[in-house]
């Protein structure tokens, strides 16, 4: 459940960028911006009426200016709620009122040259509080008051002056040499709504509270419940790792100032059992060969249930993951330590992610099934050991899983997600963002034809295991053949963890030519009953973030997404009705 950024029309151009001699940027007046087109396969009747399937665009100047806007600083804020105005189509008559939140990186460059990865900007979050009666929808937005950004902003002049080099990041014209700010927590990842609380989360640290009605940030919310782990305190000296990870705590924690255990932002709901299920790693595991995962499961008062603690011996990098009726899923993004770049990171000559680099090391991809329960698990299953599954993948997202027994004890998991190839995810070129030059550079999230195969794509994931937990037989199979870029699938949350039906995703109609796969401009709904595929696309020159669900409390749901390039796109499940909303 990852919210993705969403801003409203930028006022100015991205400064660093500059375009050759030759070309010529349209005016904003003379582009004209199709209406929103969906097209669907194989069941043609799901167009609408008067929609057509998307005429191919080849615009290379406006396709890199498209990009950049993507991620442009949004330096003003909407304390006070303003009503948007319809400017296509029409809100349904029939939406349910309630609020949307979403957060995402707003700030990008400060008042001193300085620019930042996407995954390091600001967190900035906004509220649609949707009317369902007068088919209204207020807008508000406000900046997460982290202790980065209350340390970075100038309220009073409204000035900008990054501190934080963020650990994707360097600062140009900051302090490089000697600056161990490294972990910026920003806030910019996902929302959680739980417990009476709303929280913004980042992958690395604790959340943020804020409160729900004028976003006012309340202050860091502590979901590791301050304890020390039982692994924390272990003191087995004969083990050179635990020897290693005692001398690095109080380096990372008292000169970088890393918490000691890294939270992850994505979180998973039990709707079943009405839980709130997290994670978290330890600092000190993305410079070691072993890797503690930390589960907790919370109920619907923020109490603590549970808490689970694996050690495994693998170096790791886990973004996302599942769980199932009895186990937590791990796929092994496996990593390794680039020394070199650790010196150069460690010099601020370099970001701090460059201290890693991806290890293909192996053409299988292991997959850690652990216990969600041990004191009721019948089976002798050592969870130590990964299932395999037959193709090397590096795991983005995951949107559902599920597992079903038969009658002889044998269990089959199966788990639906987004993955990627080992060569084509890479730490120092995420959203194309080249920190020597502050540049960003729309074709690294774009490749050459013919390499399609490396590109992020859904998959579908079968495990067989017998009645003593030992794996028969692993699949890896496209869903639904599916062969477009997707990304970010979701289902129903009312069935995470339960048997779906359908998977929802962002996808690209591959409509451009200079941008044909990112960024998404497409929603893709799989139905896994009978394979059919059916799609909802924005149009030429307007981009989505991740579908989510929210409900109309009378057992039927709809679905959001987040738009960019200044508009907000909402639609429905059931009918692919569509309403531009522009903020004025």
């Amino acid at each position: 459940m990852q919210a993705k950024p969403c801003h409203v029309l930028p006022t100015d151009f991205p400064s660093p960028i500059k375009l050759p001699r030759f070309h010529r940027i349209p005016s904003p007046a003379k582009i004209k911006i199709p209406r929103v087109a969906s097209i669907s396969t194989p069941d043609s009747t799901s167009h609408g009426p008067g929609r057509t399937a998307l005429e191919t665009v080849d615009d290379s100047v406006a396709a890199f200016w498209d990009y950049q806007f993507l991620f442009v600083s949004q330096r003003s804020e909407t304390a006070e709620a303003e009503t948007l105005r319809v400017i296509d189509g029409a809100i349904p008559s029939d939406f349910p009122s309630g609020t949307y939140y979403l957060t995402g990186p707003g700030l990008f460059a400060d008042d001193h040259g300085s620019t930042v990865h996407p995954l390091d900007g600001h967190g900035y979050l906004r509220a649609f509080r949707i009317d369902g009666v007068s088919r209204e929808v207020k807008f508000m937005a406000r900046y997460v008051r982290t202790e980065a950004q209350v340390e970075e902003h100038d309220p009073e002049t409204n000035s900008w002056r990054f501190t934080h080099r963020g650990p994707f990041s360097v600062l140009k014209g900051g302090k490089r040499l000697g600056n161990v700010k490294v972990m910026k927590n920003v806030a910019n990842t996902s929302v959680l709504r739980w417990g009476g609380k709303l929280l913004c989360l980042w992958e690395g640290g604790d959340p943020y509270e804020i409160e729900p009605g004028t976003l006012d940030t309340t202050g860091r919310f502590d979901m590791i419940d301050g304890c020390d782990s039982l692994m924390d305190n272990r003191s087995n000296c004969g083990d050179p790792w635990d020897i290693a990870a005692g001398l690095l705590k109080p380096i990372l924690h008292g000169v970088f100032k890393m918490p000691p255990k890294r939270l992850l932002s994505h979180y998973k709901i039990d709707a079943k059992s009405h839980r709130l299920i997290t994670t978290s790693c330890n600092a000190e595991d993305m410079l070691l060969p072993r890797s503690n995962f930390t589960f907790y499961e919370y109920d619907e008062n923020f109490k603590l249930l549970q808490r689970q603690e694996f050690s495994i011996p693998d170096h790791l990098m886990i973004h996302d993951w599942a769980f199932t009726d009895t186990h937590y899923i791990l796929f092994a993004n496996r990593i390794k330590l680039d020394v070199i770049g650790s010196m150069a990171a460690v010099c601020g000559l370099s970001p701090m992610i460059s201290a890693l680099s991806v290890n293909p090391s192996k053409s299988t991809s292991p997959i850690y099934l652990l216990p969600r329960f041990p004191g009721k698990s019948s089976s002798n299953r050592n969870w130590r050991v990964p299932v395999e599954a037959p193709s090397s993948m590096w795991l983005l997202h995951v949107g559902n899983a599920y597992e079903a027994k038969d009658v002889n004890g044998n269990l089959q998991i199966q788990i639906h997600a987004s993955i990627c190839s080992y060569q084509w995810f890479n730490f120092k070129k995420l959203f194309g963002y080249d920190w020597q030059n502050n540049k960003l550079d729309p074709s690294i999230m774009n490749v050459k034809e013919g390499g399609d195969e490396l590109l992020p794509r859904l998959v579908q994931v079968y495990i067989n295991l017998d009645a003593d937990g030992t794996c028969q037989k692993s699949s890896v199979e496209p869903l639904n053949q599916w062969s477009k870029t997707t990304d970010f699938p979701v289902t129903n949350p009312d069935f995470s963890g339960n048997k779906n039906k359908y998977v929802y995703a962002a996808s690209s109609s591959g409509s451009r030519q200079t941008l044909p796969h990112f960024p998404f401009d497409t929603v893709v709904k799989l139905d896994l009953s009978d394979k059919s595929i059916h799609t909802w696309t924005v149009g030429a020159r307007r981009f989505i973030g991740e579908p989510i669900f929210v409900s109309n409390g009378r057992g039927r749901r709809r679905w959001i997404s987040s738009g960019s390039g200044g508009e907000k796109s909402i639609c429905t499940q059931e009918t692919f009705s569509d309403v531009l909303l522009q903020h004025y």
